[in-house]
């Protein structure tokens, strides 16, 4: 029943089904009840779908009160921010930018975060305030800090929390800060997606603490990681959980040149050196793919431009602008067209890496874990001692 509208849209049509899909556990089911969602998601929604990649018309409390408490009661994440508060109208805008989460991601990043009576948490990312909320009634609002980038994000979720009786502290600030006033805390949660697991966090730890949070590639893909902190809050390591899709911590996005600045004011394939594979080039790949090798191969991104027939190029694009790859895929076809550019051979590292997975057996995220040190984040397979190989 995940993602889908329930037939009783209220608290205990979608209680009854996150119950029954594992999500939400006995101990969280008190928190639930007395923290209703409906008290944190504003009268304007774009109600999404389970997965996360698509937003419908906009829905007003106010104009349709039944459409509305469908979709606040149904396991989707809602919409309700575009394009960091800078989008006007009801229309649909360019990119979300802060929502209420999917509810079985909630209450499953909750049980990873494995909490009880006297746990101290901060919460990086407040959003709507549904989760700082939930923590705080479990565990009391002093035991509980969350920190908001956008201020008006903030000044809605502190109007939230006190409308449901609950008074965690809010902080406006730059999340990769953490907030060391409240330090050190049992446990860290993020409900931003990251490139990198900031170490301030690992030093606000408590030695055998947990950081709970989604860790993505630039190349795609995101997996949520479930790290122990050790003794000297340099390190962490933990195996990922779940696939998960939430919006990235604003201060790690990152650009996307446009084509043009790879070619170097020469025309196409400028000085790209031709060669073929007989591996067919992953339009977009899977979504776990992505992340294995975004692993791999760093500092890269993709895109791909699709044709009659159901041809298309992959291109691959290092960060600095300086390599750039194409590989064409026709249909029918068992051997493809490569142009390669600049010091790093990109498709060459993403072939290495796709078939070292399909080698290992194609193995999923559960097998799968991260390692992050001063300087380092090391994706492993199995175990901290078998890293996944990186290329470039």
């Amino acid at each position: 029943m995940t993602g889908e509208t329930h037939k009783e849209a209220g608290p205990q049509g979608l209680a009854s089904a996150l119950v029954a899909g594992g999500a939400l556990s006995s101990d969280w089911l008190p928190s639930f009840k007395a923290v209703p969602r409906e008290l944190f998601v504003p009268d304007r929604i774009w109600p999404g779908i389970a997965d996360g990649t698509r937003q419908n018309s906009v829905v007003y409390r106010s104009q349709d009160p039944e459409a509305w408490r469908r979709a606040v009661y149904s396991d989707i994440p809602p919409t309700t921010q575009w394009d960091d508060g800078d989008h006007r109208g009801d229309g649909l805008g360019t990119t979300p930018s802060s929502s209420n989460s999917m509810p079985t991601m909630v209450f499953s990043m909750l049980q990873d975060l494995d909490v009880c009576s006297g746990r101290r948490v901060l919460e990086v990312g407040t959003g709507t305030g549904w989760n700082a909320g939930l923590l705080a009634h479990r565990l009391g609002g002093p035991n509980v800090v969350t920190v908001e980038f956008d201020p008006d994000v903030a000044r809605g979720a502190r109007e939230n929390l006190d409308r449901a009786g609950l008074a965690p502290p809010v902080v406006e600030g730059d999340g990769r800060q953490g907030w060391p006033e409240g330090a050190p805390y049992d446990r860290i949660i993020a409900t931003c997606s990251l490139l990198e697991i900031p170490p301030t966090w690992l030093a606000q730890t408590a030695p055998g603490g947990i950081i709970v949070a989604p860790f993505g590639t630039e190349y795609g893909g995101e997996q949520i990681v479930r790290l122990t902190v050790n003794d000297d809050g340099t390190r962490a390591s933990g195996r990922f959980t779940r696939s998960s899709a939430f919006m990235r911590l604003r201060q790690q996005r990152t650009d996307r040149p446009p084509f043009e600045d790879y070619l170097h004011g020469q025309e196409w394939p400028a000085d790209g050196v031709r060669s073929t594979t007989t591996l067919a080039p992953p339009d977009t790949g899977g979504w776990f793919e992505q992340f294995v090798i975004g692993a791999a191969v760093p500092d890269a991104f993709w895109r791909a431009e699709r044709y009659d027939g159901g041809a298309y190029t992959l291109w691959l694009y290092s960060r600095d602008t300086q390599s750039w790859a194409s590989a064409d895929y026709v249909r029918g076809r068992t051997e493809y067209e490569v142009y390669q550019s600049g010091p790093r051979n990109l498709w060459d590292e993403v072939e290495a890496t796709w078939r070292w997975w399909d080698d290992q057996g194609r193995p999923g995220f559960d097998r799968f874990g991260l390692t992050v040190g001063p300087e380092d984040h090391t994706v492993w397979l199995d175990c901290p001692e078998n890293p996944v190989p990186r290329q470039g």
